[in-house]
């Protein structure tokens, strides 16, 4: 028997492409666990069982100033929220609006911890840092630092999701800005530039990768995966070059021992987390090289889904590699990944340069099997609260609707945001918080359960 033992883990991978850069990066928790499910890692390296009780970590802020949504998806990497105490009977008049700011171009999504909100934008030509009051959108600092649009088909700006953790924001900008700052105060700590430590180009839609905090480990995706120190900036190791993917890493536990998932836009990877070490590889290529979601990692299998024609897979990971379970083009996630709640997938199928023919669709997570399938949102968004669907259409529609994969069920609909809207929301103490490519960041309030 070799180390990774009988049981391996299942990862399940989408793609992205331009806008794709939406800050990725999840591992799905929501399944009911089965025989041989693997185990989920919090930040701090602590494990859940599947299907269990988020855990409280080390250094979850969550532990000392209420709610939080850290970093991108949330708490466990997962976009699932379990706040209960809002309603979705809205009014016909629409949410009412708490307040908007202009955080600059781009497709960062927010991270939310001690009350305050922190994302990033481009604005003439540097990139903006944002730590706002989640009150009020009020600026508690901005760090700024030069950087290039590279509006390539798409708005351009950065696509990775700030990470918070303990008294620390990291950042990745689009040319590989790397950074660590002060949550409180926007000091610099330190500053590394991933073209240089990786030996690697700028992507052609740029860097994107959302950091993953594991221990006292950063994980980056981007031409090579590479394991930062959280507190020095120091590298860890690296693996060998590849061709940049645009998501980010997804860790998970299997017999003793830390692995990664990842998706570039050679294959899916998974790595060592320990020393870099890869584990298993197999091809998954698309189109114009535009992989740029994260796996999503549930037993012994990983699952992944990628636009232009593509499609999705699910392989099972075995002391031999990487055994294809099931491969179909009913789920071609093209730049935001699909959401793993109570067995089904929730993701769009299509590309954005189709969108008035891509579909919201609901697929079993273990067959492939399409439960139903709904157009009218474009290439939108999601996350799952309060075991609903909360959708954000391209057009910047937000809805609620039952997430069941007994057909679609819309409950309810307002105005939300305009301009294209790619960048997954957030709900948090019953506020939804979502931002158009353009800068607009808007946060409203959902009434009362």
């Amino acid at each position: 028997m070799s180390r990774y033992g009988p049981a391996a883990q299942i990862v399940w991978i989408t793609t992205v492409c331009c806008g794709g850069m939406i800050g990725c990066g999840w591992s799905g928790t929501s399944t009911p666990r089965g025989d041989g499910a693997a185990d989920v890692l919090d930040s701090a390296g602590v494990t859940a069982a599947q299907g269990g009780d988020p855990p409280p970590t080390r250094e979850d802020p969550t532990d000392q100033a209420g709610p939080a949504w850290p970093n991108w998806f949330g708490p466990l990497h997962d976009g699932v929220s379990h706040e209960s105490d809002w309603s979705p009977d809205w009014p016909s008049s629409g949410l009412p609006v708490r307040w908007t700011r202009d955080v600059g171009i781009g497709f960062s999504a927010v991270a939310i911890a001690h009350e305050r909100l922190y994302t990033m934008g481009h604005v003439d030509g540097k990139e903006v840092v944002h730590c706002l009051n989640i009150h009020d959108g009020s600026p508690h600092w901005e760090q700024t630092y030069s950087g290039e649009l590279l509006d390539n088909l798409h708005d351009g700006g950065p696509g990775a999701t700030p990470t918070i953790d303990a008294d620390y924001v990291y950042t990745l900008g689009k040319q590989g800005q790397f950074h660590a700052w002060n949550a409180a105060t926007g000091e610099m700590v330190w500053r590394r530039m991933l073209p240089e430590d990786l030996g690697v180009d700028v992507p052609e839609w740029g860097f994107a990768s959302s950091p993953y905090v594991l221990g006292d480990l950063l994980i980056l995706e981007g031409g090579r995966v590479v394991a930062y120190d959280k507190r020095t900036g120091a590298i860890r190791w690296k693996t060998e070059p590849h061709a940049a993917g645009y998501g980010s890493a997804s860790p998970f536990l299997f017999q003793g021992r830390t692995l990664l998932a990842t998706l570039d836009c050679d294959g899916l990877r998974v790595t060592d987390a320990e020393d870099g070490r890869e584990v298993a590889f197999v091809p998954w290529e698309s189109r114009f090289q535009t992989n740029a979601t994260t796996p999503i990692v549930v037993g012994d299998q990983i699952f992944l889904s990628t636009a232009y024609d593509v499609g999705c897979g699910l392989f099972r990971l075995t002391s031999a590699g990487l055994e294809l379970v099931y491969k179909n083009r009913a789920m071609r996630n093209h730049f935001n990944n699909s959401i793993l709640f109570e067995g089904d997938l929730y993701g769009f199928d299509g590309n954005s340069n189709l969108g008035r023919v891509v579909k919201l669709t609901c697929m079993d997570f273990a067959t492939g099997e399409v439960r139903w399938q709904e157009r009218g949102f474009g290439c939108g968004s999601l996350i799952v609260a309060n075991g609903k669907l909360l959708i954000l259409s391209e057009d910047g529609t937000l809805v609620v609707a039952q997430a069941t994969p007994d057909g679609y069920q819309e409950i309810a609909r307002s105005p939300f945001l305009e301009g294209r809207c790619w960048t997954v929301p957030v709900v948090l103490s019953r506020r939804v918080y979502g931002r158009n490519a353009a800068g607009k960041l808007v946060c409203v309030e959902l009434p009362r359960s």
